[in-house]
This record gives structure tokens, sequence and C-alpha cells, in this order.
């Protein structure tokens, strides 16, 4: 009897892309991830040019049982695919169109932000960018898309998604939209790769050529004040005004600025849609928290928004822990600070809090899976493991921050805030209301019922 790896010629000869074995000259390099304390060797990898190749890639994973794990542009599967898994991954699908007419672009699913937004500010437009210029576009607004840039003004991307292309398990390609098998549309956004792999997305773009944006620096000794300021700052600002403050305690590391090497920081990133004279007015009080170590707010074109965080490019195993808040008061910045006390026990390096409300409250135009909509903060907790020592050793570091945490947690947690340390099936719930979490268990039943999909925060078939 022939196995699946007699047909693997046969494949290769309908695509426009390649197929990869393990003993394939470039298969490392094809599965390779943005974050690899997640290690994926997949029985067979699909490298698709086009929707066409992904069609024959499902099909053919469907004909010899094999599960299916999806690769967009580096920030991958949250469970490691191994033998018995096909992966397809899409960075060579990188068309944009932009349709000045609708105010609308048009992106297949290896498109990164980077890229986008250069081409949608040749017309004066911008998407709803997340903090880096190298996250890919589809994945991001699967998950719901929480914008650094303007999110607070426009809400969730997910909620501006018009059309979307995917291949379900049966190997077909489908244009679904709120007119058009609604319920797989609105499962998509939220619940991301539990359906399909998505091929291209159709979203609304916004008149948006600059921001007041950028980060306010101070010494880590001044962390209780500085938390403070910003939960003052935060009870008022307006919905043009998108922020986070973050915690740092990093470990020396190339290109990062003598300040910040080996010492406790603590910065303030901001973004400021319209006025940036209302904004510099309203940041002021920010400035003088603390003494300021770098101070990088600055009338910027939209393009440049990769600068505002200007988060590391380069592949590291890193572990996080998510969480979602009612509110942020001043017995939750205590808690905060305890932990930062103890982060040279504890290995945390990052610790973020990202002001959520504005426009991350309201309803959805169209239904989808995008909850926990009345949350006011979301956090995280990042360890990066050092060179040789073992991912495994460093898997319980945030959970002393979530603990701590708990007397202000949200009831739920959110797709697009869910690590590999929440991909199990009760986890994975947690991230949606229960009549939300039966709706995608009946487009899981539909679509996909044999869960072939499940290389992801899974919804199982119910």
């Amino acid at each position: 009897m022939s196995s699946w790896r007699d047909s693997v010629p046969e494949l290769q000869k309908r695509l426009s892309g390649r197929a990869f074995t393990p003993e394939s000259a470039g298969y490392d390099n094809e599965i390779a991830v943005f974050n690899t304390a997640v290690q994926h060797r997949p029985a067979l990898v699909v490298g698709a040019a086009d929707a066409e190749d992904v069609v024959q890639a499902v099909r053919f994973a469907a004909r010899h049982g094999l599960h299916i794990a999806v690769l967009n542009t580096g920030h991958g599967p949250s469970l490691p695919a191994g033998d018995g898994a096909l992966m397809i991954t899409t960075r060579r699908m990188s068309e944009i169109a932009i349709d000045t007419g609708t105010g609308t672009a048009r992106v297949e699913a290896g498109v990164r932000f980077g890229d986008l937004v250069q081409a949608a500010a040749v017309h004066g437009l911008a998407p709803l960018a997340g903090s880096a210029p190298g996250v890919g576009v589809v994945g991001y607004t699967l998950g719901g898309g929480a914008s650094l840039t303007m999110g607070r003004k426009f809400g969730w991307a997910a909620d501006h998604v018009s059309a979307i292309d995917v291949v379900t398990a049966d190997g077909q390609l489908r244009r679904v939209s709120a007119h058009s098998e609604a319920d797989l549309f609105g499962g998509l956004l939220g619940g991301k790769s539990n359906f399909g792999v998505v091929t291209a997305m159709e979203f609304a773009l916004f008149a948006v050529t600059h921001l007041y944006a950028g980060a306010l620096f101070y010494a880590g000794e001044h962390i209780r004040g500085v938390l403070q300021e910003y939960r003052r700052f935060t009870m008022t600002a307006p919905d043009e005004i998108s922020s986070g403050v973050t915690v740092l305690n990093l470990p020396p590391m190339p290109g990062l600025p003598s300040f910040m090497t080996g010492k406790l920081i603590v910065s303030v990133s901001l973004s400021c849609v319209g006025n940036s004279v209302v904004g510099k007015r309203l940041v002021e009080p920010l400035r003088h928290a603390a003494p300021l170590l770098m101070d990088t707010m600055a009338d910027i074109p939209y393009n440049q928004f990769g600068q505002i965080s200007a988060e590391p490019t380069d592949p590291a195993p890193a572990l996080e822990h998510f969480g979602l808040l009612r509110e942020l008061t001043d017995d939750t910045v205590k808690a905060i600070v305890e932990v930062v006390d103890s982060a040279a026990h504890n290995g945390i390096n990052i610790i973020h809090i990202r002001h959520l409300g504005g426009a991350f409250g309201r309803p959805p135009a169209v239904a989808n899976a995008v909850g926990s909509r009345d949350a006011a903060f979301a956090f995280f907790a990042l360890t990066v493991v050092p060179p040789g020592h073992r991912v495994a050793d460093y898997r319980d570091c945030g959970a002393e921050l979530v603990e701590a945490l708990k007397p202000w947690l949200h009831d739920h947690a959110h797709p697009g805030l869910l690590g590999p340390a929440d991909a199990t099936v009760e986890r994975t719930r947690r991230a949606y209301d229960p009549a939300t979490y039966r709706m995608l268990q009946i487009v899981k039943t539909m679509y996909d019922a044999r869960n072939s999909f499940r290389f992801n925060h899974n919804v199982p078939p119910g």
C-alpha cells in the first residue's frame, strides 16, 4: 500500500509554489518562526504561491489523513506541528490592492503591515496597524487586531473586514462576507484558523497620514509614580489617543540603548490621531511624572509607526502570559510594583499594559467572535529564554503576575491575546462567552467536523 509520501511528486506538479519534506533543502527556512519557543517539524510543508496551491494542499491532506497547520508570516501555530501534519506557509502570497474609491484594501495571506502601510500611504490612507511592521495582516486581524496606532479611535481591525477568501477543510475556496456564509465569516473573525486557511481579506482603510506618537522612558526607580500618573492619564484620555505602559528588565542585547542595558526601565508609548497640538497638551503630565531618560514623541508620517514601540525583529524563544483587566486602580499598581520588585527572581523581562476602552468597547456592525469588549486594559508578561537554557525551565515565568492581578481580572480572555501556554481547549474557551463559543462549535462542525485545523487555539466540533 502506497503512503502519502509516494504522492508528493504528483502534488508538486499541481503547485505553483513548492512542497518540502524534512529531507528537502530549504525545509528549515520554510518552517522558521518568530517565537522559537514553539518548534515545528511537520511531515510535509506546502509553500503556497496562490490560493489554488492552498486548495491543492488541503485536498491532499484530506485524501491522506494529514492534519493541517498554517504559518503565515512567522508568528506561527501555538501547538507544535509534527509527524502527521501538513503545514501550509503563505508568505509568498503577498499581493496588495488598494481601492481608493471605496477606501479599502485587499491583501493576500502573506502580507505584512510594513508593506501594506507603505502601499496605502501613497493614497493618503492607513490601516489599523499593530505595533510592528513585520506582523502579518491576516493573522493579526483574525484575532481581533488591537491597533496601537489608532485602535481606541476606530476599534478592532476585525470589525472593519468586509470579505474573506478562505479554503475550508473540504478543499473549497469560498468568498465569505456578512451577505454570504455569514456564519463562517463571523466565526473566522475571532475564531481565527479553526475553520480553514484564509488566502485573502478585504477591509477598510482610514484617511490618516500622520500621528503624534512615540514613547517616554524613565528609570525603574520611578515605576510607582509613572504607573500612577499613567493610570490617571487613561481615566480622561480621549479616544484619539491609544497607549500602553511597559516595564522592561532586559539582558544585554544587540542594538539596545546603553541606558536600557541590564537596567529596569519604564516606558509609556502613545499615538494620537488628529491635532498634534492637543496631543502634546494631553501628554504633558506624563512628561513630568518622573525625570525622562528619553522622549521620542514627535509628529511622524504614519508609515513610520514601527518606531513607536521599536520592537525587536530577530527571532527568539519567548514565553508569554496574557490577561484582561476590568480596571486599573491604586491597588493594581501596587500589585504590579510588588511583582516587578521580585523580577530578578521570577525571570520576567517585559510587563506591558495596554489601554483599551474607547472604540474597542463598541459592538461590531456585523456580528463576529471578538468579545470581552468591556475590558479596560490588556496585559502580558514576557520572558526571553536565555541562550543555552531549556524553554521548559521558564514556562511558569509570568504566572506570578497573573496571580497578583487576580482581583482585577476580567472574567474572559481575548482571542487575539492568547499565547502557546493557552493552547488548550479549556484556556481557549475562556476567550469567548458561552453563546459565542457555542456558535463557534456549530461553525466548526459545519466546516471542519474532523478537526483538521487543530494546531491552534482550538475550538473542537460541538
